[in-house]
């Protein structure tokens, strides 16, 4: 039997990691969207500015605050020693379902939807990972 006690998940501090890493998301995917390749991916798609501005940053906050409760919650069992290793480890999982889950309809797209969601991605988790040490050693929960 296992005795060794969860760690305890902040709801605040998912939260604000979770904004925080949602935010970066966002402005990542702006800063990208006003490039010739944002442009061409959301022309192959279809997919209008606006939408795609909004659904950024909802699917931001989503994948911000799921990466973060993580990387509270099972923080101890992640191999690595730096909380931004970490969570840039938990963001390759998101990923790896966003290529999955991601329709693309030929495969310039495909490789285009890759290289733009592993960007967006992998700021959401430095940032994360970054600001995490500072949430835990002011103890906000």
């Amino acid at each position: 039997m296992n005795t060794t006690p969860t760690p305890r998940v902040g709801v605040r501090s998912t939260i604000l990691l979770g904004a925080a890493g949602g935010a970066a998301f966002w402005v990542v995917n702006l800063a990208i969207s006003l490039t010739p390749l944002g442009a061409e991916y959301r022309a192959a798609l279809s997919i209008p500015y606006l939408p795609m501005l909004l659904g950024a940053l909802a699917g931001g906050l989503l994948i911000g605050l799921l990466v973060a409760y993580a990387l509270q919650r099972f923080s101890d069992r992640i191999p690595s020693v730096s909380p931004l290793l970490k969570a840039i480890a938990l963001s390759g999982a998101a990923v790896v379902a966003a290529a999955v889950l991601m329709p693309a309809p030929d495969p310039r797209s495909a490789l285009l939807g890759l290289l733009i969601n592993t960007l967006r991605i992998v700021a959401l988790g430095a940032t994360i990972g970054v600001l995490h040490p500072r949430q835990a050693a002011r103890g906000q929960n």
